[in-house]
């Protein structure tokens, strides 16, 4: 599919709205997942040992051209841009779907095209290989791991010797980009041992990555691909959890018209409704943070480390708060297995803690703003 790329504008008003674009891709990626996506296939993924849709990936990854939405066409890509990508994540954060679109399609490939890598890329385009950057999830991207590499992680001689504790979708990988001193590294998955580890959202499983020799290329010198990933990450992450939190609200509204307690409409309660036009208004600012990142990812401009510090210190709340209230507000069945509740509940909780905290983003637009603590 060959997406035109938005236009990334100085106009910041308008850089918050859609675009016929932007609509259309949305609504080609909410079909797919409709259709191969649904609550009881996303549940039932989670009790299997492999929690990843080959299938959905392939739809959403090489026939819809997700994968390569910011890759040029000449590396082919669609040569759109960060903003498309970022409908892409609205949309899997709405549905919680189980592909390492965030870690392969954003991570790993903002990583490569900061470093000019061709070959692997091209693969990640086209979906023929997943890569994932094999740090821990909680990094942020102010944090000092792009300098000096993973600690505990030391190259020698092409290879590569160490630990890391807590990747995202290290079992899905194969390609593994690996920060250590010099720079960043890319080691075939088959050439590392990887735990699976207990994680909190199983649609999106942490992975325990140790190496032992394990042959390395380098694909980039020095921090700068590393610092590129997460910063694009964080932004993209953001549109990940205003997606989730659209849906909470939206299903949570649905739900109250049409349960009645006492002979009407629990909806039609005051208390509910003012909680509910507070969830509306958060989600509304969350929406424009958001979209004003994920531009000024696009872009590619100065001011994007606080456009970005911004849109995760209030995402990565809003997304928590909707889904907690989708839970309660669902009553007794929003606390069953059955329900989709509680996937959107630890997708929420779990995205609240990658990339950063609310806390540490906070404290990071501080320091950006030199703004003195307190």
């Amino acid at each position: 599919m060959s997406v035109p790329a938005s236009d990334p504008t100085t106009d910041r008003v308008g850089d918050l709205l859609y675009g016929e674009v932007e609509d259309d891709l949305r609504a080609s990626v909410r079909e797919v997942l409709g259709d191969k996506a649904p609550w009881p296939s996303v549940l039932a993924g989670t009790e299997r040992d492999d929690p990843y849709d080959a299938a959905l990936w392939h739809a959403v990854a090489a026939q819809l051209g997700c994968a390569g939405l910011p890759v040029p066409e000449d590396l082919g890509g669609a040569g759109a841009s960060w903003r498309e990508t970022a409908v892409v994540m609205e949309e899997l954060g709405r549905s919680a779907a189980p592909v390492p679109f965030l870690t392969s399609s954003v991570i790993a490939t903002a990583a490569l095209l900061a470093a000019g890598e061709r070959d692997l890329l091209g693969r990640l385009a086209a979906g023929d290989a997943v890569a994932v950057l094999a740090v821990p999830f909680s990094t942020a991207p102010g944090d000092d791991i792009a300098g000096d590499g993973v600690p505990g992680v030391e190259v020698a001689g092409g290879t590569l010797t160490g630990e890391v504790a807590a990747v995202a979708d290290g079992l899905a990988a194969d390609v593994l980009l690996v920060p250590a001193s010099g720079g960043l590294y890319a080691v075939d998955a088959a050439d590392a041992r990887r735990t699976a580890v207990t994680s909190l959202d199983m649609t999106r499983r942490l992975a325990d990555v140790a190496f032992a020799g394990a042959p390395a290329r380098r694909v980039a010198e020095g921090p700068d691909a590393v610092r590129a990933a997460l910063l694009t990450g964080a932004a993209m992450l953001a549109s990940e959890q205003l997606g989730l939190a659209e849906r909470c609200l939206d299903d949570t509204v649905a739900y109250v018209k049409t349960r009645y307690q006492f002979g009407r409409p629990v909806g039609s309660y005051q208390g509910l409704k003012h909680r509910l036009a507070d969830l509306w208004a958060s989600i509304t600012q969350a929406r424009a943070v958001a979209r004003h990142a994920a531009s000024r990812v696009a872009a590619g401009d100065g001011d994007t480390p606080v456009a970005v510090a911004v849109a995760q210190a209030h995402c990565s709340v809003v997304a928590l708060k909707a889904a907690e209230e989708c839970v309660q507000m669902h009553g007794g069945i929003g606390f069953t297995w059955e329900h989709p509740a509680h996937l959107l509940l630890k997708r929420a909780k779990a995205d609240s803690i990658a990339l950063g905290t609310a806390d540490r983003h906070r404290a990071e637009l501080a320091a950006l703003v030199d703004l003195p603590p307190a």
